[in-house]
């Protein structure tokens, strides 16, 4: 299960929100007080928020929730976006709502994240439902915490309540892991407050969430591009799955893998078998594999481009049911109790009822027999999309 593509954020590449902005931008560190990820977290449903016992900040610290949007571009540039562009993004008939925030890729835990800097209080209503309405853990960033994802903290390691060392070249500051929060945007996996961000030298003001629901995203696109400065991206954050009609699956011209290329991916799938599962693990040279990590190498030893994470591997083919899947196939979960329906974890069907996969930390790579609570379908591979998803 592999934290959204890290590879975002702002240049935004393909289909990625968040990967590095250019030579000159800012990166931070974060590690456990040993330089290594700490220890398993509290993973109830009723834990995601830690105590905020040592901040004296009142219930009307964070305004109440109002109505909540769907973000769906992110707008990210090197250096901050001007002012007058910003009004005239919010101007634009059928945008609902423009949220500015502070944007940088991170390192966090020894992984490269991409991390945000919001305003608590009105950044929470472009959040998934179960974080938005959290206002103990709006509370905890507003009071100089970390939130970081759910996958973060359960596969990554990282502790509910841990003070992590966060910096970069110049400065540094030890940040408590306030709550488990996904935030729905596949490549954000820590969000501090605006005031955090700025004391860690994230750009100020770099990046935009714009609310758009009547829209056609791919138009909103273009004509931001217009209004954009030269460095500065657009990217849909959270572009539909494809679910095709019943017996309208192409079957030829590169629309879907070969049987040569289907038997290359379960071998190289094979050959990881025993490997340890290492959150953001994509190579040998990790020490193992996640979830998508490890689908990204078995289906690059058949030459097809993969992105680099479930929620955006679900995305190169058409989702099918799971009483249609053939060997080849991945299969999908929405495991993530923060974020319902969002796909964070993926893994090869080998047929017969049996699977290819990275688990969870603390496994190994492993066949097991396919489960299907929280599973969401499996996704019957084309090439040629999966190349344009991954950018």
């Amino acid at each position: 299960m592999r934290r959204p593509d890290r590879r975002v954020l702002p240049t935004i590449i393909g289909v990625s929100v968040l990967t590095t902005l250019a030579a000159n931008t800012a990166v931070l560190v974060a590690h456990g007080q040993d330089g290594t990820p700490q220890a398993t977290p509290q993973t109830s449903q009723q834990r995601f928020v830690a105590a905020s016992g040592s901040y004296q900040l009142s219930p009307t610290a964070i305004a109440p929730l109002g109505k909540r949007l769907s973000p769906h571009v992110m707008v990210a540039a090197p250096g901050s976006l001007p002012p007058a562009v910003i009004e005239r993004v919010r101007k634009i008939k059928g945008v609902q709502g423009v949220e500015i925030v502070d944007a940088v890729q991170a390192m966090v835990a020894g992984k490269r994240v991409g991390l945000l800097g919001v305003d608590p209080s009105t950044f929470r209503k472009y959040t998934p439902k179960p974080t938005a309405q959290s206002d103990a853990l709006w509370r905890n960033i507003a009071g100089g915490d970390v939130a970081i994802s759910f996958t973060m903290g359960n596969d990554g390691g990282v502790q509910l309540g841990a003070q992590i060392p966060v910096g970069g070249k110049q400065k540094q500051s030890t940040v408590r892991v306030g709550a488990y929060a996904t935030m729905g945007i596949a490549d954000v996996d820590a969000v501090v407050s605006h005031a955090t961000a700025q004391s860690l030298g994230v750009p100020a003001s770099n990046a935009m969430l714009i609310s758009a629901p009547k829209l056609k995203t791919a138009k909103l696109i273009k004509d931001l591009r217009k209004l954009l400065p030269k460095q500065a991206r657009a990217v849909e954050v959270s572009p539909k799955i494809d679910y095709p009609e019943a017996k309208r699956l192409p079957n030829a011209n590169g629309q879907v893998m070969t049987a040569r290329q289907v038997q290359t991916v379960i071998r190289a799938a094979h050959t990881r078998l025993g490997w340890p599962y290492v959150w953001g693990g994509e190579s040998e040279s990790e020490g193992g594999y996640d979830c998508s990590g490890l689908m990204q190498y078995a289906f690059a030893r058949a030459g097809i481009r993969l992105p680099r994470v479930a929620a955006d591997q679900a995305r190169a083919g058409w989702v099918i049911p799971f009483s249609k899947a053939q060997p080849g196939d991945m299969l999908i979960w929405a495991n993530d109790p923060t974020a319902p329906g969002y796909i964070s974890h993926i893994a090869l069907y080998l047929g017969d009822g049996k699977m290819l996969a990275a688990p969870r930390r603390g496994t190994v790579v492993q066949i097991q027999n396919v489960y299907t609570r929280n599973m969401r379908g499996a996704v019957r591979v084309n090439p040629r999309l999966s190349a344009r998803v991954a950018g």
